[in-house]
């Protein structure tokens, strides 16, 4: 995507630099990603880099997933100056990280950038993490520290970020508990900063928009019919692949017996593009009146969704972090999670894929004012908005341009975790 802009970084085989002369050009900050997830909580770190005087962002994109990626990317107005676009039908875990480290680690040879940054569990972080580490060139993690202890949960994105941490330089980690999982780990406790999660930066400014800015509200007449009435709205979610199989068809059989005990309920179900997926969920909801089954809806449709429903059940990671913000009590379908914070403070659950779980959590939230009201109103651990400026504060003290980042808190939480169910 055009000719390659001069390379500032370090060209010798010796250790990664940290800092920089006070009058030394202003350092290149090679932003990596492939991903929707990724897009979405790069964006705001994107923006933040663009408005600073003090780095000269460039965002390069693996695309392994290619239509939601760039619709993300449309929603922020992100043009990447490079784009590998590595996707192909029915690829392979192996195929993904092969393609991504070949593409980013011949990109890094060529524009010699100061610092790569990477975020999250994705093949494409790993790629890109282990691809600067080759050329010597220093990787920033952002929302680095998220731990389950298990390698096969969530698989494989818990040995993605663990791997990662092993190559970075910069940790950008979301909370305390994750320094601490990174401290306990012997990280370098000066190589890390709590800067909250900059998911919800994007989508605080997201649900701010009016309907209509960057795609429509949620192109599905079903799902636009949801803001004319007031009833209730449980928001699912599921695709993760520790889950295929069994697991997934017990999510659909417990959906079909909440539709069928809960009339008045609206069941709106975002389905994975994968088969897998569908083939397991699908026969089990198909045709039932109250549930509402459309492609995967664009950031933006999906985050106004989200502030329309009444609970999110779901296995994504972000989800956890970004419901809370929108004071939706989330249930998780998975038995581990690495985002321990939102389980202490109250606001999301962990029900596995058990089917008489599932049923008996979102029951009790629809039939129980009280157990609602708890989750509900649950102080939200993981952010205030502010997550990027502080990534781009950490940045700059890496490079010896600022002070050290004013770091996030917010106070403990109850009791210690390591991704058992609470």
């Amino acid at each position: 995507m055009g000719e390659y802009p001069a390379g500032r970084g370090s060209a010798d085989t010796g250790s990664p630099d940290k800092g920089r002369a006070p009058n030394a050009a202003k350092p290149t900050i090679m932003v990596v990603y492939g991903t929707r997830p990724e897009a979405v909580k790069l964006a705001p770190l994107i923006r933040a880099l663009e408005k600073s005087d003090l780095f000269e962002p460039l965002v390069v994109v693996t695309a392994q997933h290619r239509t939601m990626l760039d619709q993300v990317n449309r929603v922020f107005d992100i043009k990447p100056e490079f784009d590998l676009d590595i996707h192909c039908p029915g690829q392979t875990l192996a195929e993904i990280t092969t393609r991504a480290l070949t593409g980013v680690n011949a990109l890094l040879a060529d524009v010699r950038p100061d610092a790569v940054v990477v975020q999250g569990d994705t093949t494409s972080v790993f790629a890109a993490a282990l691809a600067a580490f080759y050329e010597k060139i220093p990787s920033a993690h952002l929302e680095a520290g998220l731990r389950t202890c298990d390698p096969f949960s969530p698989y494989p994105e818990e040995i993605n970020r663990q791997l990662a941490t092993r190559l970075a330089a910069l940790h950008l980690a979301p909370t305390a508990t994750s320094r601490d999982n990174l401290l306990a780990e012997r990280v370098d406790p000066a190589a890390v900063v709590v800067t909250g999660n900059t998911v919800i930066d994007a989508l605080l400014w997201t649900v701010d928009q009016p309907p209509g800015v960057g795609e429509p509200r949620y192109g599905d007449p079903a799902l636009d019919r949801l803001d004319r009435d007031d009833g209730p709205v449980l928001l699912v979610t599921a695709h993760r692949r520790e889950s295929w199989g069994e697991p997934l068809r017990a999510v659909g059989r417990a959906l079909n017996r909440i539709a069928g005990a809960h009339a008045g309920i609206k069941i709106a179900f975002p389905i994975h593009r994968n088969p897998v997926v569908r083939d397991a969920i699908i026969p089990s909801i198909a045709g039932l009146p109250n549930v509402i089954v459309t492609e995967p809806l664009p950031y933006g449709a999906f985050a106004r969704l989200m502030n329309r429903a009444t609970l999110i059940l779901t296995d994504s990671g972000g989800v956890q972090e970004e419901g809370p913000s929108l004071g939706k009590p989330v249930l998780v379908m998975r038995d581990t999670t690495e985002r321990p914070e939102a389980v202490a403070a109250g606001t999301v659950q962990l029900v596995g894929t058990d089917e008489d779980q599932i049923v008996e959590c979102v029951d009790r939230l629809l039939t129980d004012l009280g157990a609602y009201a708890a989750m509900a109103n649950a102080v939200n651990p993981y952010g205030d908005g502010h997550a990027a400026q502080r990534a781009v504060a950490a940045l700059a003290h890496f490079f010896s341009l600022g002070p050290p980042a004013e770091e996030f808190s917010i106070g403990p939480l109850a009791g210690e975790f390591c991704g058992g169910r609470r």
